[in-house]
C-alpha cells in the first residue's frame, strides 16, 4: 500500500463522521500530551467515549472495554495532571532500566496469555499481536497519565506493531492514523526529554 495524499484523503473520506471527529480528538490529545497540557486529557475523553461506542455497536468487545479503560484513565490522568489532593504539578520522571525490564518482561508474558486464551478459546486473528499491542497500551497509558518518560518509547514500538496488526487486518485508514501516531510518539519523546533535563 502507498501512501500519497491522495490514499490519506481516500481513506479519511471513507471513515464516517463519528470516527473522523474520534481521530481529529485522539491525534489533539497526543500533540496536547507531547507539550504536558491538561486539556489532553479531555481531548482523550471525548475520543474514547466515541470510540466505545463504535467499536460496542461493531462487535469488537474488546477494543470497546480497552477504550472504556482509557476513559477512565483520563480522568485518572487529569487528575494527576492537574496536581491531585497536593496541588503539586507532576514532573517527568525516568525509570531505571531494572524497573522498566520488569514491567516489560510482565507484560510479554500478561501478552502471551491473553494471546493463547484468544486463539485457543475465541479463535480471534494475529491472537498474539493483537494482546501484545492491548496489554502494552494499558501499561503505555499508566506511564503517561504517571509521566514516565519512556512512555514514548513504548509507544513507538506499540503504534509500529499495531500497523502491522491493522495491515494484516485490512485496516488501511487506521494505519494512516497509527503512522502519524509513530511520528507524534517521536515528537512526545523529544518534548519531554528537552523538558526533563531543563527541570
Amino acid at each position: 500500500m502507498s501512501f500519497t495524499l491522495d490514499d490519506i484523503v481516500n481513506a479519511f473520506a471513507a471513515m464516517p463522521a463519528w470516527e473522523v471527529l474520534a481521530v481529529v480528538l485522539g491525534v489533539s490529545y497526543v500533540i496536547l500530551a507531547a507539550k504536558e497540557s491538561l486539556w489532553a486529557w479531555g481531548f482523550a475523553f471525548f475520543s474514547t467515549i466515541i470510540y466505545t461506542i463504535l467499536f460496542w455497536e461493531g462487535a469488537l468487545v474488546s477494543s470497546s472495554f480497552l477504550n472504556l479503560y482509557y476513559m477512565g484513565m483520563a480522568v485518572y490522568g487529569f487528575i494527576l495532571w492537574r496536581g491531585g489532593e497536593s496541588g503539586e504539578e507532576l514532573k517527568i520522571s525516568v525509570w531505571d532500566s531494572r524497573h522498566l525490564l520488569m514491567v516489560i518482561v510482565a507484560g510479554v508474558l500478561v501478552s502471551f496469555a491473553v494471546g493463547y486464551l484468544s486463539q485457543t478459546y475465541a479463535d480471534a486473528k494475529h491472537a498474539y499481536l493483537d494482546a501484545f499491542v492491548m496489554i502494552f497500551s494499558i501499561i503505555a497509558t499508566w506511564m503517561l497519565a504517571k509521566k514516565i518518560l519512556q512512555t514514548w518509547i513504548m509507544w513507538i514500538v506499540i503504534d509500529s506493531a499495531a500497523i502491522v496488526l491493522y495491515w494484516q487486518s485490512g485496516y488501511h485508514a487506521t494505519i494512516i492514523l497509527f503512522v502519524l501516531y509513530v511520528v507524534l510518539a517521536f515528537y512526545g519523546y523529544a518534548s519531554w526529554r528537552k523538558a526533563y533535563r531543563e527541570a
